[in-house]
Formats: structure tokens, C-alpha cells, sequence
């Protein structure tokens, strides 16, 4: 600990998950531990960074800047320290001390060993009164966050048509024909796109023929779009039965809140339609990876309360670290990282992104078992901002009624297969 005067254990066990070590753990651990300082304004941690560290504050403050210019502090010995600082790899937020800090930084691989030798008995609970098989969850439930602390969740990648067509888009020089080429190097893709382009959305006064003619009818952005969003099927994907049916309703939920997003941006804002949906489309990534390595924890996630639990408190950092590392706009990360935050208020005048997601959301949860707790339309600075254009309060579900045949249009769009 470089000669500087040990931590007690019971400060050790004030952070979590360290907690559930013994206190022979915490001595061993504390030994492999290094102690580090910052002063005012020195950069702590890089956003995109892997360095396999855990930073837990002792003292001083830090500011934690993300990749939409969002900021927050945490300061030491409140709640919001008692986890490791930024801890999901890579690195999610620049971390600045704005304080002079300390910090325990111990690896990660080292932790997460310790913690899987750790007894179940040493688990602390909120109360005592909490039985054997809430144990059994708790414990379980910790290894799967450390787990996707630690980097050892696959994040998934877009499919390889997608980036071909987007690296042959954002070429300056790149012609129809080349990116015709780069959607049939998949077969099923270029059938879809010819489809598409002839469905009700995008026809002309005559069917296309090949993947050629759907290029210049489309354009290359649309292009570009609906080859990513006809990719994102094959991301929504498991291998185990039981979270197949999560999987499918993630799936379809997806779509309804993309089809809503396309009519939305349409028919009240100047935001491109197609990249509208697939911003909505993609609104819920971050459930995909937590599905994923749920099939590793069969016995935890029998019960549907654990995974939804799980889902609610990772879905939006974990949908900006599949966003971020998929290169994906600026725009498209705070789109997800604010899906559900119905009181988010954006810098800018005009309608984002991000809005119409926020809109289109709660226009897919009313009736719906999700209603329960929504706020009045009135009260969404989302909706406010919409309405600036041409919705407004009587307007707003009528026109989604008026345009539930657009909808249905975007859905079938969406089960092309």
C-alpha cells in the first residue's frame, strides 16, 4: 500500500462488493491493493479506456463527464461512492478530481476471484430477516453485475453487411452501384431491400427490379439506414428457450416504438424518418447483452423479478457501451441513455432525437400494462419540445390514430424477412 496507513476493514466493508469478503479477504485484498492520488482538474480515467481496474473514492470528489456532454459529481462517502467509480469497461465517462482524491484501485480479475471464494454466509443484506434462497439470489445477483463490471459480457456486433454499406456510404466518392454491390454480398439482405423499396413506404409509379434500382430510388442515407435496422433482427437473438420469449418481446416492443418514431418524426419534426427509427429500434440494446449473460444464470433468473431488476438498473449504460463501441452518432447514445427518463431536458431548440424516442415510448406504454405511473404528456419536456412544430395536446394521440395505417406499414417493414 506504498508505507501509507491501512484502511480499517470497517471502511473496506462500506464499498461495495467488497462487503462480502471476510475479513481475511479484505486483508489479503488490501495488500494487493495500490493507493493513489489526484489533485484539483488531474484526469483520473479516459472514456473508451480497458485498464481492468476498480477506483473506489476513499476522499475528495470526482466529476464523471459522458459522451454527450452529460456531468455529475460523486463525492466521497455518499451513496453514489459506494461502487467502484465508472466502473463499466471500457470506460464510459471522462473522470476528473475536482477535489483533491484518494483512491483504492485494485484489479479487477483479482476482486471478482475473491468474490466468487467469498461465503455465501458473508452476504450483507438490508435486513435480517431475509431467508436462505434471497441469499442465494443476492450473491448470485452481485456476480452477474461483476460480471458486466468486468468486461466479461460479450457486447454484440453489428452484422457485417451493416458496416460494409456504412463504410461504402460515408465514402465522398462511392457510386449506387458499389453500394448495391456491398448489400448483395448478402443475398437475404438485398432481397429485403428490394422489398422494402417496393412496399407502400417507398414505392414509386413502378416496382424495382434488383438492388441497383433500390439504391437510387432510395438514396444512399435511407440506404444506409434500413440495411442497419434489417441487421438489428439477428442482434436480438438467444440461444435458450425460456429467454427466447424475453428476447421476442424486446424484439417487437423495439419495433413498435421504431414505427412510432417514424411517424413521429413525419409528421412533427425535420428529423430524418429512417434514422428515427432506427434510433427507436435501437432504444433497448442494452437489455440484449444483460439477456445474453442471463443464460449463464439459469437458477438466478427463473425468476423474472431478478431479471428485470437487473434489466431497469443496466439497460442505459449498457446500451452506450454497445452504441459506443458500434461507432454510432452522438445523437444515438443519448437517445438511449434517456429512453425512459420522461423529465430529460435537451440544450438544444430544436426537436432531437432523443425526443421523439422519449414520445414514442410513452405513446407504446399507454393501454398497455406499462401505463401505470406515466406522466401527463404536458409534464414530458420530450413532448413540450414536439409540440413547438405541429403537435399538440389534442393532436397528439389523434394523429397517431389517424396514422396507425403508417404504423402498420412500418411494422411490416420491420417483418421482412
Amino acid at each position: 500500500m506504498g508505507g501509507q496507513e491501512s484502511l480499517p476493514l470497517r471502511r473496506l466493508k462500506s464499498f461495495q462488493p467488497l462487503g462480502r469478503l471476510t475479513d481475511d479477504q479484505l486483508v489479503l485484498l488490501a495488500s494487493r491493493a495500490e493507493r493513489r492520488t489526484h489533485g484539483p482538474g488531474q484526469r483520473v480515467m479516459e472514456r473508451g479506456v480497458r485498464d481492468g481496474l476498480d477506483y473506489f473514492l476513499i476522499s475528495g470528489a470526482v466529476e464523471l463527464q459522458s459522451v454527450d456532454g452529460r456531468k455529475s459529481i460523486i463525492e466521497a462517502e455518499t451513496d453514489k461512492a459506494l461502487n467502484p467509480v465508472a466502473r463499466l469497461q471500457p470506460r464510459m465517462y471522462d473522470v476528473t478530481a475536482v477535489k483533491p482524491c484518494e483512491f483504492l484501485v485494485i484489479e479487477q480479475e483479482v476482486l471478482n476471484q475473491m468474490l466468487r471464494a467469498a461465503p455465501i454466509s458473508q452476504v450483507e443484506m438490508d435486513s435480517s430477516d431475509h431467508d436462505e434462497d434471497q441469499s442465494e439470489e443476492h450473491h448470485l445477483l452481485m456476480e452477474f453485475y461483476s460480471e458486466l463490471r468486468s468486461n466479461q459480457v460479450q457486447l454484440p456486433s453489428v452484422p457485417d453487411v451493416a458496416w460494409k454499406v456504412r463504410r461504402v456510404v460515408d465514402r465522398d466518392d462511392s457510386s449506387a452501384t458499389e453500394v448495391a454491390s456491398a448489400v448483395s454480398a448478402d443475398p437475404a439482405m438485398a432481397a429485403k431491400l428490394v422489398r422494402s423499396c417496393n412496399s407502400p413506404l417507398y414505392r414509386g409509379f413502378s416496382d424495382v427490379r434488383n438492388v441497383r434500382e433500390a439504391v437510387v430510388r432510395l438514396g444512399m442515407r435511407t440506404t444506409r439506414q434500413l440495411v442497419t435496422v434489417f441487421a438489428m433482427r439477428e442482434v436480438f437473438k438467444t440461444r435458450r428457450a425460456a429467454l427466447q420469449k424475453e428476447m421476442e418481446q424486446l424484439w417487437r416492443h423495439s419495433r413498435e416504438v421504431a414505427a412510432l418514431c417514424w411517424v413521429l418524426a413525419d409528421h412533427a419534426t425535420r428529423i430524418d424518418p429512417e434514422e428515427a427509427l432506427l434510433a427507436g429500434l435501437l432504444h433497448d440494446i442494452g437489455v440484449v447483452p444483460v439477456l445474453v449473460q442471463a443464460e449463464h444464470h439459469v437458477n438466478l433468473f427463473a425468476d423474472d423479478r431478478n431479471l428485470h431488476h437487473a434489466i431497469d438498473e443496466l439497460r442505459a449504460d449498457v446500451g452506450c457501451a454497445v452504441l459506443e463501441n458500434w461507432a454510432f452518432p452522438k445523437a444515438f447514445v443519448e437517445a438511449v441513455r434517456h429512453a425512459e427518463d420522461w423529465h430529460h431536458e435537451c440544450r438544444e431548440t430544436a426537436p432531437q432525437l432523443v425526443d421523439v424516442v422519449i414520445v414514442a415510448q410513452l405513446h407504446s406504454m399507454i393501454g398497455s400494462s406499462q401505463n401505470e405511473g406515466l406522466p401527463a404528456f404536458d409534464q414530458v419536456p420530450a413532448w413540450r419540445r414536439l409540440g413547438e412544430l405541429e403537435l399538440n395536446a389534442s393532436r397528439s394521440l389523434q394523429l397517431l390514430s389517424e396514422a396507425r395505417e403508417r404504423v402498420d406499414e412500418v411494422q411490416k417493414l420491420l417483418s421482412i424477412r
